[in-house]
């Protein structure tokens, strides 16, 4: 090593180190960011393994997240290859990625931002780039760039709409060669964002919110319009919701999750009597063609939707250098007055992200139509570009396939604890989306993410499991799986000493709650787009009762032949039912380290003899349960209803 080799390494870690703290301001702000968009770099040496110091350019790469990104997530990249490349007069899409993928002077980088030439060129150390509202705001008038220049003057270079990649940054070279010097701080890219750049991560960032704090004071001196406020919040019933879905899936060719969204701002947005032409006019920037679609539907004509979709694509398919296929043309957004606004994903996580793009494009709709003179986006050929852009669905295909029970949903009971939670963890990991009940505090925060719904309820109260469901199925848009594991075992007590308010509150957790959600979600199961599924949580008491056990052992049998019926009754619509039984699942709330002890004692074996006292000698845990009850309900067992599946390492009572 030469001596300047420490010196640069560290000088190289504080400037990554400043440029990922500016990131994550950046990310952190859903104003300036949403969902891995907007991109940020900055230029340091770069010290190779034979001591070599290369001017490099670190730009966020691919897959990651302002909001959350670290030192790893920015690809290296030699300065000198870049200009090199921005000397050519044309570089396909294609060419230019594998140019960037191959220049990585780091191989295990990630892929380089589309953006990484842009970023090169630009004479600055720190480049910072957002979507930012505001900024969108003033891009998508009919005088968009006369506002813009209105605002900033000649402290920024103005960019028509240009696709990015290889053509925008030559577009950026050519402007900025007879535009650009020192007293240049940022870019305004038209309907698609801002460019802030200095010699510090630190000094762009004070840039670029200085430059959006302009045009929220330009706005402020701006009359808004008067609007009517929002209306009462719609009702439509759990089973509108669930046959929309139902189409809605159908024209995907997969299930989908549908959420809705009945906030004042929605409900606002929807009644407006120009909704139809404002909403259909297009996104605020392309770069969220991907997740919302070009535009939502209106009300709830699928097959109008489809049909303007296939239009779309037939009038701009010869656009594209190589052939495409029409990707699938359900709606990612739904506007009805009547209902509000749904967002569709393949999961809960992507209708959650086009909920957040949406509220933030109504946002900005409003304010350029009822402040600014009109909303006028890109025209429909642009969006076409970059919705069937190869290299912007390469974002959607980095994450691989979806897993199995993606665009799923499930309900389970008792789910805050035991078997129950553990059923939920097991849909959860195939993707499904949960909708969990329990009587415990904890059920809401059971687990963590968009695919989670925890609902505290007690399911023996008719009227609060019925408002539990529908809050479910307004979250996710139905119903495929229902686990029943909520259950009790009640006292411990010979028949002739059984209390009859003990033997009734087990009937009524264990079997007339069951029957009641059964006939509640019914209707619900037969609209699955796959199916409904249903497991119930009997027992090894079923076919083996103990003493002391009648209440618990007659239920559980009650459950069993309710499950039959079901089976038998709820085929013709597609619904399969079946049964596990286990015994033994130690892990659970009903056993403590004391109790166990005391029956390992009185068998004379050791606790893990004891919970190993099956023809297997296994542990049967929660977790076993779980994924037995998950594979029950998945498509290996398409062909299997009314079943009984023991899961007890093997018992000779009941063999």
């Amino acid at each position: 090593m030469n001596d300047t080799e420490p010196n640069n390494s560290v000088s190289v870690n504080i400037l990554i180190d400043e440029c990922v703290k500016a990131s994550r301001l950046l990310g952190g702000d859903q104003s300036l960011v949403l969902h891995g968009g907007g991109n940020t770099s900055v230029k340091a040496p770069f010290l190779d393994i034979t001591g070599a110091v290369i001017d490099a350019l670190y730009v966020k790469g691919s897959g990651w997240d302002l909001a959350s990104i670290e030192a790893p997530g920015f690809a290296p990249l030699p300065l000198q290859r870049m200009h090199a490349l921005l000397e050519l007069e044309q570089l396909s899409d294609t060419d230019m990625m594998r140019e960037l993928s191959a220049a990585r002077l780091d191989p295990v980088a990630p892929q380089p931002s589309v953006e990484a030439l842009l970023h090169a060129y630009l004479p600055h150390q720190s480049v910072l780039h957002s979507h930012a509202d505001l900024i969108l705001t003033l891009t998508n008038l009919r005088d968009g760039d006369s506002q813009v220049r209105e605002v900033f003057g000649d402290r920024v270079i103005y960019v028509p709409y240009v696709m990015p990649g290889f053509d925008l940054a030559r577009e950026v070279k050519r402007r900025w060669e007879t535009e650009g010097d020192s007293s240049i701080i940022g870019m305004v890219l038209m309907n698609h964002g801002l460019f802030t750049f200095a010699e510090t991560a630190e000094t762009a960032y004070a840039n670029h919110i200085g430059l959006i704090g302009e045009v929220e004071t330009y706005l402020a001196s701006v009359p808004a319009s008067e609007r009517e406020t929002a209306a009462a919040v719609p009702h439509i019933c759990a089973a509108e919701l669930a046959k929309l879905r139902h189409q809605l899936s159908e024209v995907a060719g997969r299930p989908m999750i549908l959420s809705r969204d009945t906030s004042p701002e929605t409900l606002s947005f929807v009644g407006r009597n120009d909704l139809t032409d404002l909403a259909g006019r297009g996104p605020v920037t392309p770069d969220h063609v991907i997740r919302t679609k070009r535009t939502p539907m209106i009300g709830q004509d699928i097959s109008a939707y489809v049909n303007d979709y296939r239009e779309y694509f037939d009038k701009n398919k010869d656009r594209t250098a190589s052939p495409v296929t029409m990707l699938d043309p359900a709606p990612r957004v739904v506007l009805d007055p009547s209902i509000g606004m749904l967002t569709a994903g393949i999961q809960a996580k992507d209708a959650a992200i086009a909920n957040d793009i949406y509220h933030h494009t109504m946002a900005v709709i409003s304010t350029c139509e009822d402040r600014l003179g009109g909303w006028v986006p890109l025209s429909a050929n642009h969006l076409f570009d970059v919705e069937y852009w190869d290299l912007e669905q390469a974002k959607l295909r980095l994450s691989g396939p979806p897993p199995s029970m993606a665009g799923q949903i499930g309900v389970v009971t008792g789910s805050a604890s035991g078997i129950g939670k553990a059923c939920a963890a097991a849909l959860l990991d195939r993707g499904a989306a949960v909708i969990g009940m329990d009587i415990a505090d904890n059920v809401e925060m059971a687990f963590d993410g968009p695919a989670w719904c925890g609902i505290k309820v007690d399911i023996t109260d008719a009227d609060a499991h019925r408002e539990a469901l529908a809050t479910g199925i307004n979250r996710f848009g139905g119903v495929d799986i229902v686990v029943m594991a909520a259950g009790i075992f009640g006292a411990s007590t010979p028949i002739g000493d059984l209390e009859a308010d003990d033997w009734r509150r087990v009937m009524s957790v264990n079997v007339d709650a069951v029957a009641e959600t059964l006939r509640q979600l019914h209707p619900i199961l037969a609209l699955s787009p796959v199916g409904g599924r249903v497991a119930m949580i009997g027992s090894k008491n079923v076919s083996a009762p103990g003493a002391g056990a009648a209440a618990y052992s007659a239920s559980k049998a009650a459950l069993t032949q309710l499950a039959r019926v079901a089976a038998i009754e709820w085929a013709a619509d597609g619904i399969r039912v079946n049964t596990v039984h286990p015994d033994a699942v130690f892990d659970t709330g009903l056993w403590t380290d004391d109790l166990l002890a005391s029956r390992a004692e009185k068998y004379g074996l050791t606790v893990d003899g004891y919970k190993r006292r099956n023809l297997l000698q296994t542990e049967v845990t929660a977790a076993v349960v779980g994924e037995a009850v998950a594979l029950l309900c998945g498509d290996s067992f398409a062909a299997t209803t009314g079943a009984q599946i023991p899961i007890d390492g093997g018992n000779e009572r009941t063999i």
